[in-house]
């Protein structure tokens, strides 16, 4: 059976990992993407390792796995539209296809009539997004913008880290590009319900994505705590600003989180640590009190956790029904049962390396099926399906354009 999004034809003229989340995403979902590289060297991230995959003699390859975990299930394709051989071949492409993920400086692709007016004139139902750091206004639309330097600027960095009096304290990152990865999904949101508007209305779309935008919208709760209050959230290490106790602890032998969320799950907790009469406290009894007076419970719960291991803890918590869990390691995460189970581990073929393993969708479907079973592709391996298939070229075509250095 095919994939939900199997009719739908994807252009993918992005790079790094904002703009080619969104294709994988889209590819994951059914559609097919065609991922257009430079010839000879491919999407920067390519080479951003090691680690690199390795091939069936245990030797590196040139692709790291950085690329191989935005880039599933897509085809290569490799051209050079600087030049206006280059440029024909993409514009040709983007005749037949439904949307065109781009992630270039604004006004980047319009020298080389390749920007949404240019497109649009050769396909005017095309749904065309474009992901830069500040969006295609304002008075920072000119600048790169990267996911390190948009979480500091974003206000994420503001609220990650422990406080700047405490040991160790300051601004920390988030350890992945977490910027990038929400722009990417909220790219393929978008161009999805572009997609919905088209089938009514026939007409294409131009989506301007700004990874800054995406940012502050993701700052979700403690924008709107700092908007309803006139106070800037403050780091607070593990701890939620709003919710207590929710934060990591100490055990006797290393750390758990804590995550109760209201008072019931509060009164189960104390009866636990043998301590229910902090269940009665008035500056306890309700969230908010608890908020209030986080310093005081956090001390009080601190040294009743210090008697037991975090494994006792966490069955005595998990059987109380009080919210728990271990800080894993990620070679843990993907040993974990329910990781396991829900199939987070996929063992995908692969040209150069046979069998390689990857990070499954957590998209679940019960009818039609997903397609995150395919492999990331090496460079420019699908230049004879596409350039053949697509815009009917003759061997000797492509024999010329690889000669040139085209393709």
């Amino acid at each position: 059976m095919p994939g939900p999004l199997s009719h739908i034809r994807v252009l993918d003229l992005s790079r790094v990992l904002a703009g080619p989340w969104a294709g994988q995403t889209l590819a994951d979902l059914g559609a097919e993407v065609i991922k257009v590289e430079r010839p000879g060297l491919g999407d920067d991230t390519r080479g951003w390792g090691p680690p690199f995959l390795a091939d069936r003699e245990g030797q590196p390859t040139s692709d790291a796995a950085y690329f191989l975990a935005t880039n599933r299930g897509k085809k290569s394709v490799t051209i050079d539209f600087t030049l206006p051989e280059g440029q024909e071949l993409v514009r040709r492409l983007a005749v037949d296809c439904d949307i065109v993920l781009e992630n270039f400086k604004v006004g980047g692709l319009a020298k080389y009539g390749l920007d949404y007016p240019s497109l649009k004139e050769i396909n005017p139902g095309v749904i065309y997004c474009s992901i830069t750091g500040f969006g295609q206004t304002g008075p920072y639309r000119n600048r790169a913008g990267y996911d390190f330097l948009i979480q500091g600027m974003g206000g994420l960095m503001s609220v990650t880290g422990e406080p700047d009096e405490t040991p160790g304290g300051g601004p920390v990152k988030v350890g992945v590009a977490i910027v990038d990865i929400f722009t990417g999904m909220y790219a393929a949101t978008a161009v999805l319900a572009a997609l919905v508007h088209r089938d009514r209305t026939g007409e294409g779309e131009y989506i301007d994505l700004a990874l800054l935008d995406v940012q502050v919208a993701t700052l979700a709760n403690q924008a709107t705590n700092y908007l309803v209050s006139g106070n800037s959230p403050v780091r607070l290490g593990n701890a939620h600003p709003n919710i207590v106790p929710y934060q990591a602890l100490a055990t006797s032998d290393g750390h758990i989180i804590l995550a109760v969320g209201n008072d019931t799950q509060f009164s189960r907790f104390c009866a636990v640590v043998k301590r229910p009469e902090l269940a009665d406290d008035e500056r306890f009894r309700t969230n908010a009190g608890r908020v209030g007076h986080r310093a005081e419970l956090i001390h009080f719960i601190q040294e009743a956790l210090k008697e037991q291991t975090s494994a006792a803890w966490i069955a005595a918590f998990e059987e109380a029904g009080v919210p728990c869990g271990p800080i894993n390691t990620i070679a843990e995460v993907f040993d974990n049962p329910q990781v396991k189970s829900r199939g987070m581990r996929v063992e995908v073929p692969h040209t150069a390396a046979g069998q390689i393993p990857l990070v499954g969708s957590p998209m679940k479907f019960s009818g039609v099926p997903l397609n995150d079973r395919q492999p990331p592709p090496r460079l420019g391996e699908h230049n004879d399906v596409v350039l053949k298939g697509m815009l009917g070229l003759a061997d000797e075509d492509l024999a010329r354009l690889k000669g040139s250095g085209i393709i």
